[in-house]
């Protein structure tokens, strides 16, 4: 296998309400939403995956799409729901999340890893019994510059020239997703990896 896995299950990271809303924390969360809303597919609550839910056509292919209402370090609760519930291998879900070594206007496919970090990421590894080979969609947000104020820029809303690179980036990084998700992830990568929006 390796990269040739083929996606079931894109899931956006964010913490739900509207104090939260277009927060950087929340930039998979708006990938997904972006993603729900360009392929008419809107998300509606779904209790048994704790989170905003539908199924869209992409690709050819039928793709499940969860934004987790959870908090975001209660992510892997609607994860694991869904996954179990449909019986989707980790290296089948792609998780769309906010990403502090990158600047923004630049994403990243990635398959596997630690969570470097991030709640949501470090709870869907622990609740997927510890399995890290999920795909990541990697939305890059910057870094405060100190790890000390990590957890209040994550949770502010970025300046616009910097919210708009991030979200230029997460269209690029639509415009690849079929060959992700169809399993070219080699090409998926080089493309995307080449875009920078800063």
């Amino acid at each position: 296998t390796g990269m040739k896995d083929k996606i079931q299950l894109i899931v956006g990271l964010g913490n739900p309400g509207d104090k939260y809303a277009q927060t950087r924390h929340n930039a998979g969360a708006e990938f997904v939403e972006q993603l729900a809303a360009r392929h008419l597919a809107p998300l509606k609550p779904e209790k048994k995956y704790h989170g905003l839910y539908s199924r869209a056509q992409i690709g050819g292919q039928t793709i499940h799409l969860l934004v987790p209402t959870t908090f975001m370090n209660l992510s892997g609760q609607a994860v694991a729901a869904l996954a179990n519930f449909y019986k989707i291998p980790p290296q089948e879900i792609l998780v769309a999340h906010d990403e502090l070594d990158l600047p923004p206007g630049i994403a990243k496919f990635k398959q596997g890893g630690g969570h470097g970090g991030h709640n949501g990421l470090r709870d869907i590894i622990s609740k997927l019994g510890n399995n890290k080979n999920f795909y990541r969609l990697r939305l890059g947000i910057g870094h405060p510059g100190h790890s000390s104020q990590v957890s209040g820029f994550v949770l502010k809303k970025a300046p616009n020239k910097e919210r708009d690179a991030t979200m230029a980036a997460l269209d690029e990084a639509e415009r690849y997703l079929e060959l992700a998700i169809s399993g070219d992830w080699g090409k998926a990568m080089n493309q995307l990896h080449s875009f920078s929006a800063s």
